[in-house]
């Protein structure tokens, strides 16, 4: 039987504007299975990036539980769920995010670096990222020398190289054109599903939503499901 990596258990999140509040997330319930891709949609400022914040431990709940891997985050103090980010979560950002004045190389070992597990044998396993992305050649130079889509898939090896539990990314493909974005999707799925990690996508394409294993959409402040055959041409 497949493992529940994520339980949300009643998850409510509100934030105070303007002296009100503003109720975002909504007594959420759901599951995540070990391995699974999930492709989260939802129009911009539906609370979808506020739970990744929350899966990530960046930030809590107003109320409600959330389990990954069996590590109840409510019970952590905030330099633990740092400590837990930085060990078990990966991510890919929109923006891609790389530390300019850091190299390819410095980049990817960065998680690494700051997990304070970078050996000889990891910083082996992160040049045999490099190489399935295609950029090992181009370690030693800086982001700026990139385009886009490399930028994009050495995220993704970045977001890999200390083998999270889960991986979170916010529109991957929302800064690059069709063709790249394509090229960079195909090879998070296939890095994703090759190393059995647990992919959550948030995104506004339909293309994404359809390599999905499960949809769901956040409504409301609620997340619902839909078939992927909902999303299919």
């Amino acid at each position: 039987m497949p493992k529940i990596l994520i339980n949300l258990d009643h998850v409510t999140k509100s934030f105070q504007e303007a002296g009100q509040e503003r109720l975002v997330l909504r007594d959420i319930n759901a599951q995540i299975q070990q391995g699974e891709v999930i492709a989260l949609l939802g129009r911009s400022g539906s609370g979808k990036s506020t739970l990744l914040n929350i899966l990530s431990g960046i930030d809590a709940p107003s109320s409600g539980n959330i389990t990954i891997n069996e590590i109840e985050l409510g019970k952590l103090n905030e330099h633990q769920r740092t400590l837990f980010r930085r060990q078990h979560i990966g991510f890919v950002f929109q923006f891609f995010n790389l530390i300019p004045t850091l190299s390819v190389e410095e980049n990817v070992l960065l998680p690494l670096e700051l997990a304070g597990r970078l050996t000889e044998a990891q910083r082996e396993r992160a040049y045999e990222l490099l190489r399935r992305v295609h950029l090992f050649d181009r370690r030693h130079v800086y982001p700026d020398k990139l385009s886009g889509g490399e930028q994009q898939r050495i995220a993704i090896a970045r977001a890999l190289t200390h083998d999270p539990l889960l991986i979170l990314a916010d529109e991957p493909t929302g800064n690059l054109d069709a063709t790249t974005g394509e090229e960079v999707l195909n090879l998070l799925d296939e890095m994703s599903r090759q190393a059995g990690k647990t992919l959550l996508m948030v995104t506004h394409s339909l293309e994404v939503a359809r390599r999905a294993d499960r949809v769901l959409s956040m409504i409301d402040g609620q997340l619902v499901e839909h078939s992927v055959a909902e999303v299919a041409p």
